[in-house]
């Protein structure tokens, strides 16, 4: 017989608020309560998020999240250091493996993008610092169609990435990033969620993570 505090996580589950989009499928609930939209400040974390919006483009965002094991063993964890050195060989070696999309154009772009975001990190210290420049005021939806596919600010971040040369970094793409890492909060007010990325961003700021 499961204890009570099984039967209590059990019940926490069926019962809470979410995001609609997080279906019913398990790994996407664990995706929305534990990772989207938790403010993110790792380098290789997020370049790896960027990288992975750009594979999904046309797919959809489960598929990504079911080979990103895969991803992250063909692509070093997404350090960029080691990206950027990824030669004509490994190319290939990436487009024969069949546990990733094997997309000549989204991998030339990951290894073309590990080499700017070096650049990056070498004059902001950090992916962080730089990226939460384009941080908007975010007050949080309640309905899923009032949250735009795109804002300003990510039309903005997307003008500047690919004057740095980037590849694969549209305003949406760039949007659907920003809600991944914590840069705004598009969680619904009423999802059991909000609050808790609401106190993370907080104490983000006050720490000067980025």
């Amino acid at each position: 017989m499961p204890s009570n505090s099984i039967v209590q996580e059990s019940n926490f589950y069926k019962e809470v608020i979410r995001c609609p989009w997080s279906g019913k499928h398990a790994d996407y609930q664990a995706y929305h309560d534990y990772e989207w939209g938790r403010p993110t400040s790792n380098d290789s974390s997020l370049f790896e998020k960027i990288c992975l919006e750009g594979f999904q483009s046309g797919l959809s965002w489960l598929t990504i999240l079911r080979k990103r094991e895969d991803f992250r063993f063909c692509f070093d964890d997404f350090e960029p250091r080691l990206v950027a050195d990824f030669d004509s060989h490994k190319i290939e070696e990436l487009l024969g493996n069949e546990r990733i999309i094997r997309n000549r154009a989204k991998i030339a772009s990951a290894i073309n993008n590990a080499s700017h975001a070096l650049e990056i990190i070498h004059e902001y210290g950090s992916l962080s610092r730089y990226f939460w420049k384009f941080a908007p005021k975010q007050t949080g939806n309640f309905a899923t169609s009032i949250i735009p596919t795109f804002t300003e600010e990510s039309q903005n971040l997307s003008k500047d990435l690919k004057k740095r040369g980037w590849k694969f970094v549209g305003p949406t793409t760039l949007y659907s990033f920003m809600q991944a890492v914590g840069i705004v909060n598009d969680h619904l007010i009423n999802c059991w969620v909000y609050e808790e990325v609401e106190e993370e961003q907080r104490k983000n700021r006050l720490n000067n993570l980025y």
